[in-house]
C-alpha cells in the first residue's frame, strides 16, 4: 500500500512537471504562434512575410530598424504593449500592402510607440506606415499605383474596401524623422488604405511633421487627436475620400503651421477620384491669431486648395490668423456646395475667411476671392465634444493635452 501510494505521488509531481514545462513552451510560441518571424526584442527589426506575430504586453520592443509586415502577414500589438524607436529616419514599421497590423489598445490600457531615446524630441523615429490597395489620382482615373513618399512600397490600385487591419487606442509620439526637407514620416501616414481598415482613438504627439497624413484612399477614422506636430495637424491629398467623426488638433510647442492643409493632387489639381472627405465635430486650436510668425509661419486652420472638396460639420475654430484660406480656381468652384463648412464657431481669429484664384503667369499672386460662402457661423458649434477644451473621449489614453 505505501509503495502504491508513493508511485501514485510519483506520478502527480511529474505530470504536473511535464504540464508547466508544456505551458512554458505553448507561451513562448504564442508570441509567434504561426510565423517564421522571430522576435528580439532588444532588437526589434525586421520583415514579416507569414502567418500572425502576437506581441508581449509586458515586454519593451526597441525598434531599432524597419519593421515591415509584408502580404499574407500580421502584427497583432496587445494593449499595454510599448515600442520604443531608436533609429531616426531607420527605424519606423511599415505595412506593405495585403499586410494588416492590429492595435488593440483599450481607453486605460492604450499601446505607445514612441521614442527610446534618454531626451526625447520630434522626429526621434519614423512612424506608422501603412500602405492599402484603394484608389489614388495621381493618374486621373483611381486605377494607378505609386510608390509611398517614405517606406517605398507600393501603394494605390482598385480596391475600396481593402482592409490593412484595425487600429484601436495608439498613442505615436515623437515621430516625423526627416531624410531633407522633402521627405520625411509623419505619425500615421496612410497610402491608400482601403475602408475596410479600422482606424480609431488615435494620437500623434509631438512629431517634427504632420500628425496624420492621408495620401488617397477610402479609409474611414474617428477619435483622432493631433497635438503639438511642427507642420499640419492634419493633412490629406491625392484623392482621399473618407466619413470621419471627433478630430481634436491643437498645435503647441513654440513651432507649426496649420490645422489642416487639405489639396486634391498637387500635380493634378482636376485629377479624379477628388479629394472629397466627410469631417464631422472637428476642433481645430491655434496658437493665437497674433502669434509669433517665425514660429508660426502659416497660422491657418484650413488651408484648402489644389482642387480639394470636403464637407466639414460642428466646428471650432480658435486662436488662427486665418480660419478658412481656400486657394485655386478648382477649389474655389466648389465653395458653399462641394466645399462647406456647416455650423462653425469662431473665437480669436483675425480673417474667417480667405480666399486666391490661380496665379496666371507673369503673375506671382493669385487673384483675391470672396470665399465666405465656405462656412456658415453660428455660436453653438461644439466641434470635437467640449468646444475649444480637451473632449472627454480623449482623456486617460491620451498625453500631453
Amino acid at each position: 500500500m505505501k509503495n502504491s501510494v508513493l508511485n501514485f505521488f510519483g506520478i502527480l509531481a511529474l505530470s504536473a512537471t511535464l504540464l508547466t514545462s508544456c505551458s512554458k513552451d505553448d507561451e513562448n510560441k504564442n508570441s509567434s504562434p504561426s510565423s517564421t518571424f522571430v522576435i528580439n526584442a532588444n532588437d526589434f527589426k525586421g520583415q514579416i512575410n507569414d502567418g500572425e506575430v502576437i506581441l508581449n504586453a509586458t515586454t519593451v520592443y526597441k525598434l531599432t530598424g524597419r519593421l515591415q509586415i509584408n502580404s499574407g502577414a500580421t502584427l497583432t500589438i496587445p494593449a499595454g504593449t510599448k515600442i520604443e524607436g531608436v533609429g531616426g529616419t531607420a527605424s519606423f514599421i511599415a505595412v506593405a500592402q495585403g499586410g494588416k497590423i492590429n492595435v488593440n489598445g483599450t481607453a486605460t490600457n492604450p499601446v505607445v510607440m514612441t521614442s527610446g531615446l534618454a531626451t526625447k524630441a520630434p522626429g526621434d523615429w519614423g512612424g506608422l506606415v501603412i500602405c492599402g490597395k484603394a484608389p489614388i489620382n495621381r493618374v486621373t482615373g483611381g486605377a494607378s499605383t505609386a510608390q509611398s513618399e517614405v517606406a517605398e512600397l507600393t501603394y494605390g490600385g482598385a480596391t475600396s474596401s481593402d482592409n490593412s487591419g484595425t487600429i484601436r487606442y495608439l498613442r505615436l509620439e515623437y515621430c516625423g524623422a526627416a531624410f531633407n526637407s522633402e521627405k520625411e514620416f509623419n505619425g500615421l501616414s496612410l497610402f491608400g488604405v482601403g475602408s475596410g481598415t479600422t482606424v480609431e482613438f488615435v494620437q500623434a504627439f509631438h512629431g517634427s511633421d504632420d500628425g496624420f497624413e492621408f495620401f488617397g484612399g477610402t479609409v474611414n477614422t474617428s477619435n483622432l487627436v493631433s497635438f503639438g506636430n511642427e507642420d499640419d495637424q492634419f493633412d490629406w491629398t491625392e484623392g482621399w475620400n473618407g466619413t470621419n467623426s471627433n478630430w481634436y488638433g491643437k498645435i503647441s510647442f513654440g513651432k507649426g503651421n496649420r490645422g489642416i492643409e487639405a489639396d486634391n493632387f498637387e500635380q493634378g489639381f482636376a485629377n479624379t477620384p477628388l479629394s472629397n472627405p466627410t469631417i464631422n465635430n472637428l476642433t481645430l486650436v491655434g496658437p493665437g491669431s497674433v502669434a509669433d510668425a517665425k514660429s508660426y509661419p502659416e497660422n491657418d486652420a484650413l488651408k484648402l486648395r489644389r482642387g480639394t472638396r470636403g464637407v466639414f460639420t460642428n466646428v471650432v475654430v480658435s486662436g488662427w490668423a486665418d480660419g478658412f484660406d481656400v486657394e485655386h480656381d478648382e477649389s474655389i468652384a466648389g465653395v458653399g456646395t462641394a466645399l462647406k463648412a456647416n455650423n462653425v464657431t469662431f473665437s480669436d481669429v483675425t480673417r474667417k475667411s480667405t480666399g486666391r484664384t490661380t496665379a496666371v503667369p507673369p503673375a506671382t499672386a493669385g487673384v483675391s476671392a470672396d470665399v465666405s460662402a465656405v462656412f456658415a457661423e453660428t455660436t453653438t458649434a461644439t466641434g470635437a465634444g467640449n468646444g475649444v477644451e480637451i473632449p472627454s473621449w480623449a482623456t486617460g489614453w491620451t498625453t500631453g493635452l
